[in-house]
């Protein structure tokens, strides 16, 4: 009778596995034709097991719902440990940036599996994104002792290093990098960005133009030559690259600046005020392409839209406007408003007080102004202290100044220091 009622027992449960078994296939084969709602529908009808859950989680992965696979992958694990499952709940955890939550997994499993290099690489750079650059190095590190041939790896440690000081650090690493892969594009691109702030001009310029071959259409790398090539002067070259990254990126304000800059020397000011109006209306707080509006203004003599231009640059923004305060002074010389001029140049002293140009002209027009040259003396002296050799034109006019003042007083018998 004993023997009877197991073998019964024993048919009954292979009968269930064999249902759920076929049931899991059907699943399977309807998720492979796209039918995810009937899918699930059959899913949540099935008791809770390993094989339940992980099909719920990949099911809704695939929906780009991770928060809903995140909890069943960890129902599946909660029932049975498995290996992949965790990989999988991590790339989940990933996609919904629980960085912390995804640091916590792979530290575990990089305890329990140290050679499985894939796990310690992400948990490398979960460490670089919450900023714990020690332990991504140590990662790192190890990770370059058990690989040396990989590229990523170098790359990777020299992020472990972002102090300015060890820009010579990073730079070794990614040659590494660039040296056993050398289409490494992540590492051209930092190379010619890391010679360009230490000012090797000719190994950016060799970086730029190798990651432009393998990206003609970067951003970044693009403006780097655009600024090597408007730096020497070579505005047409400059111009030419601009229009090609106005067309891949349009209505970037730095491409308008760019352009009005290249056209405001080569004196095509039509184009130059075209460009920077244009770079004007992109950004509320452009207060330099207000100045060179008004500087354009000034050059064709049209004082009214200088004032309006050079007044709309001091308001904007957050940085120093004195370029805008002595355009303004400039424009008020030319409508002969002395106590204007003064009070623009004050406001220029003021914004940027180490704009030698602008307190030689606040010292200059106190002399034209005030009867007492006493004040236009005291400035001059204090230009002298401040900053003598800045300008060989206003260290002479300023000498010569200080020696008629001097005159001047005496004669009326008075000493003047």
């Amino acid at each position: 009778m004993g023997k009877r009622v197991l073998i019964v027992l024993i048919v009954m449960l292979f009968t269930k596995a064999e249902a759920q078994t076929s049931a899991f296939e059907t699943i399977d084969n309807l998720i492979e034709l796209g039918r995810y709602k009937i899918a699930l529908q059959k899913l949540k009808s099935l008791p809770s097991s390993f094989e339940k859950e992980t099909r719920m989680a990949k099911l809704f992965d695939v929906l780009d719902d991770h928060n809903k696979a995140i909890l069943h992958y960890k129902k599946a694990l909660a029932i049975k440990e498995d290996y992949k499952t965790k990989i999988k709940l991590g790339k989940s955890l990933l996609k919904e940036k629980r960085i912390k939550e995804v640091v916590t997994l792979y530290e575990e499993i990089c305890e329990k599996d140290p050679d499985n290099l894939i796990a310690k690489y992400t948990l490398g750079k979960r460490y670089l994104q919450l900023r714990k650059y020690e332990k991504a190095k140590t990662i790192f590190k190890d990770l370059i002792k058990k690989d040396g041939e990989n590229p990523n790896y170098y790359y990777q440690l020299a992020l472990t290093m972002p102090q300015y000081k060890k820009i010579f650090k990073r730079i070794d690493n990614y040659l590494i990098a660039y040296k056993l892969d050398n289409s490494h594009f992540k590492s051209i691109e930092k190379l010619a960005k890391g010679f360009t702030t230490i000012k090797d001009r000719d190994s950016a310029m060799l970086f730029v133009n190798k990651g432009l071959k393998l990206r003609p259409d970067h951003i970044d790398l693009n403006r780097l030559k655009i600024n090597r090539f408007f730096a020497k002067k070579k505005y047409d070259k400059s111009i030419a690259l601009l229009n090609h990254i106005d067309s891949v990126q349009p209505n970037e304000r730095y491409t308008h600046i760019m352009l009005g800059r290249c056209y405001f020397n080569l004196e095509n000011y039509d184009e130059a005020e075209k460009h920077f109006k244009l770079a004007s209306n992109l950004d509320d707080e452009d207060f330099k392409s207000s100045i060179y509006l008004g500087d354009i203004a000034m050059i064709k003599k049209d004082t009214r839209k200088a004032m309006f231009h050079y007044f709309s640059g001091t308001s904007r923004g957050k940085r120093k406007r004195d370029r805008a305060y002595m355009g303004l002074a400039n424009v008020f010389t030319e409508m002969k408003k002395p106590k204007k001029v003064l009070e623009a140049y004050k406001d220029a002293v003021d914004e940027n007080y180490k704009n030698y140009k602008a307190f030689f002209g606040l010292a200059k027009q106190s002399d034209l102004y005030y009867k007492d040259k006493k004040i236009g003396y005291k400035l001059y002296k204090r230009y002298q202290e401040r900053f003598t050799g800045k300008d060989t034109i206003a260290d002479n006019y300023i000498k010569s100044r200080l020696k008629d003042i001097k005159k001047e007083y005496f004669l009326k018998g008075e000493e003047i220091e």
